[in-house]
């Protein structure tokens, strides 16, 4: 009973969403709401609102897992913009100037 206290006291503080028992937890009710959305779209005949419901929970689901999909996006989107040549000798003098800063201090 203890540790269970000690966990639900955890989940209101700052950081407790990287828990793996919480982010355990969440999954679980994700996919358990995930399958009763399925079951209503079967008993229902395919009813347009139960897959719009299943379309929010998706993306609620993969809102909290942003952390896992980050990287994939952002690689996707570095690889398909290209900055103009000027941006970039820009940017790489920048880089420059902050680098000799930092060597004569």
């Amino acid at each position: 009973m203890a540790s269970t206290e000690s966990f639900l006291d955890s989940i209101l503080q700052p950081g407790s969403s990287l828990n793996p028992t919480f982010l355990n937890i969440l999954d679980g009710a994700f996919v358990t709401l995930f399958l009763v959305f399925v079951a209503l779209a079967f008993v229902t005949a395919g009813n347009l609102h139960i897959f719009a419901l299943m379309f929010i929970e998706l993306g609620l689901w993969a809102s909290v897992k942003w952390h896992v999909f980050y990287p994939l996006l952002y690689s996707f989107v570095q690889k398909i913009t290209t900055l103009p040549r000027f941006v970039q000798e820009l940017k790489h003098s920048q880089d420059e100037a902050s680098n000799s800063g930092k060597k004569d201090q």
